[in-house]
């Protein structure tokens, strides 16, 4: 509440209630904007879920008391004192980069029995916003983790930790590469970690009605392929089976 708000609203035959609350409401609103109680909570646009929901608020900014920019700035407060102009303020897609990220946490399908798989991934990107598909810069983690059944019937978990070196999105669809950072003592990564290999994943993350999430797994390069190069990874092919991912594609 600003200190302009100390003049009395008297409720005579000219005044009621009505414009009372729309003089308080025009009186305590920022310029250019119409406060609003209950509106809409914030929400990106352009996200993808693995439950199917697609954000459908448009680019803008939506808050807990009223919609930004639905009136023009300038004019006068319910006071009559004249409003100043609003200073042009530039669009966000042409003043600063573009980001986009991916988390969540699934299992996928993996065509023999006694194996699952799951990747866990907390990846994420920003880009030159003129719109070149390699981002300026990528951070997070991912691990793979594979559980399986020995020949003697004991179970053991092979697991590796990544540090993203480059996320790459459109739509509903994702890349991520890393390369290791930690692996299980003792397990069969141990010689990868050494030369901090680097593996590529692939992401679906299907809408409603469009069919299972999907993941694609590069694994380790085989013997005298060398590295795996940034960015890159193979089709997302096996099913999501349990769990999910919220992708939000770069803008």
């Amino acid at each position: 509440m600003t200190n302009r708000i100390h003049r009395t609203f008297p409720m005579n035959n000219r005044t009621s209630l009505m414009s009372l609350i729309a003089a308080v409401a025009l009186a305590t609103a920022p310029s250019g904007a119409w406060a609003l109680a209950g509106a809409a909570a914030s929400a990106p646009s352009g996200g993808w879920a693995s439950d199917g929901a697609a954000a459908s608020a448009p680019f803008g900014v939506w808050g807990s008391v009223g919609i930004a920019g639905s009136t023009p700035s300038g004019g006068r407060t319910a006071d009559g004192t004249a409003r100043p102009e609003a200073s042009a303020v530039p669009s966000p897609t042409t003043s600063a980069a573009k980001t986009a990220h991916l988390k969540g946490r699934a299992t996928m399908y993996f065509p023999a029995p006694d194996n699952d798989i799951e990747i866990t991934a907390d990846a994420h990107a920003a880009f030159d916003p003129s719109g070149a598909w390699r981002p300026t810069r990528s951070w997070g983690t991912f691990r793979i983790s594979h559980r399986y059944k020995m020949p003697d019937g004991t179970w053991f978990t092979n697991w590796g930790d990544f540090a993203v070196d480059c996320l790459t999105t459109g739509g509903p669809t994702a890349t991520v590469t890393g390369r290791l950072t930690k692996v299980t003592p003792g397990g069969p990564w141990e010689e990868l970690l050494k030369d901090r290999t680097r593996m590529g994943l692939s992401f679906y993350v299907a809408g409603k009605g469009r069919g299972p999430s999907r993941i694609g797994l590069s694994g380790a390069p085989l013997p005298g392929e060398g590295q795996l190069s940034a960015c890159m990874a193979p089709a997302a092919d096996a099913p999501v089976i349990k769990g999910g991912y919220t992708l939000l594609d770069k803008r």
